[in-house]
């Protein structure tokens, strides 16, 4: 043996040692392919397993314009470590990058993913991409690809990290920018399916006092929530993107909003144009139960819940006001519940650029 063979050969077992076996670690590559088949596109021009995915622009689109967007699931993943379930936080990795993809109008094409831990649990890992695979599959694009990575010292045991990363297309004349937000036009909102993926640090705060005290199980049943505190609080965010595309292709969308990190205050304000003002009155949908059993038991102001968290609302779509009954037609029979939620007004040097509160009418 050679002393170049003699050092690979110890050097293998030691690098296992160290927490990284790469024999175990190579090997899920082949499981990866196989959860993944089910969301490819005809526009992939690559497999899983090479060094980067391929992919090409879909033939239809004239003058395509990409649209790109990276997010994770944040600490809404200590939830999921506890409770040793990281399917539904993998469908919320995909639903917060194809959501901030599809208010530009943008049809997502591609995902890709970044999945660490400190060691390879092919079970989590496994549970993981196959909740990413259903997201995928929801959102209408393919997995083209991703990293998973074993860092020992960096990740506690048991826990997993979960960060996407989306492509999409637009035609360049089809791009929804805001910009043709005025007076008068309709403000609707798509519900939500809880607190998606935001607003789990103040939700940790809240539940960890009694979790640790044993005065709170995740896992029993919550007569407040008619389910779990578990389920209410892993409930995957909702993907809006087929509704979304649907509507563009036979109204006007003005502008389109994605509720997430920052409430309305964050997110709203970031889609009008000069000039105006958005005035939403949070009486005009019901809230999921979650948000009342937090803002009960943590004792937030209303202000505070609207700034942290969506309240129900997990996209804010702004129409000409004499398509509104026909889109929220449309969003009804597309199996959302959505709800004329406020209106575009004019909006002067005092004014904030939204408004939250009562509305007339």
């Amino acid at each position: 043996m050679s002393a170049t063979d003699d050092t690979a050969a110890r050097s293998a077992p030691a690098y296992a040692a160290s927490g990284v076996d790469l024999d175990h670690d190579e090997g899920f590559v082949d499981e990866i392919r196989e959860i993944t088949r089910s969301t490819l596109r005809p526009e992939i021009l690559s497999s899983i397993g090479g060094f980067a995915g391929l992919f090409k622009a879909p033939e239809r689109y004239e003058n395509p314009v990409f649209v790109a967007s990276a997010d994770g699931v944040g600490t809404k993943l200590k939830i999921a470590a506890e409770l040793d379930r990281f399917d539904t936080v993998g469908i919320d990795c995909v639903a917060m990058v194809v959501n901030d993809l599809v208010v530009q109008g943008a049809e997502p094409l591609v995902f890709l993913d970044y999945v660490a831990m400190s060691r390879l649990d092919r079970a989590r890992a496994r549970q993981a991409l196959r909740g990413m695979a259903e997201g995928c599959r929801r959102a209408g694009c393919a997995l083209l690809g991703g990293e998973t990575a074993t860092m020992p010292g960096v990740y506690a045991e048991g826990e997993v990290e979960l960060v996407g990363f989306g492509v999409g297309v637009v035609e360049r004349d089809r791009l929804i920018d805001g910009s043709s937000i005025g007076q008068g036009d309709a403000i609707l909102g798509l519900a939500s399916t809880g607190c998606h993926s935001n607003g789990y640090s103040l939700v940790r705060s809240i539940i960890d006092p009694g979790v640790r005290s044993g005065e709170l199980d995740l896992r029993a049943e919550n007569a407040e929530l008619n389910t779990t505190l578990a389920s209410a609080l892993l409930a995957p965010t909702r993907i809006y993107v087929r509704t979304i595309l649907n509507l563009m292709r036979d109204f006007t969308l003005n502008g389109v909003a994605h509720i997430t990190g920052g409430g309305f205050p964050g997110n709203v304000p970031r889609v009008l144009p000069k000039g105006v003002q958005a005035r939403i009155d949070p009486a005009r949908w019901p809230r999921p139960r979650i948000f009342d059993w937090l803002q009960r038991r943590g004792g937030i102001d209303d202000a505070e819940m609207l700034r942290v968290f969506n309240c129900g609302i997990g996209m804010v779509v702004i129409v000409p006001a004499e398509q509104a009954n026909d889109i929220l037609d449309r969003v009804q029979a597309l199996g959302e519940r959505a709800y004329r939620i406020g209106e575009i007004d004019v909006r002067t040097p005092d004014d904030p650029p939204l408004s939250l509160g009562p509305l007339a009418g």
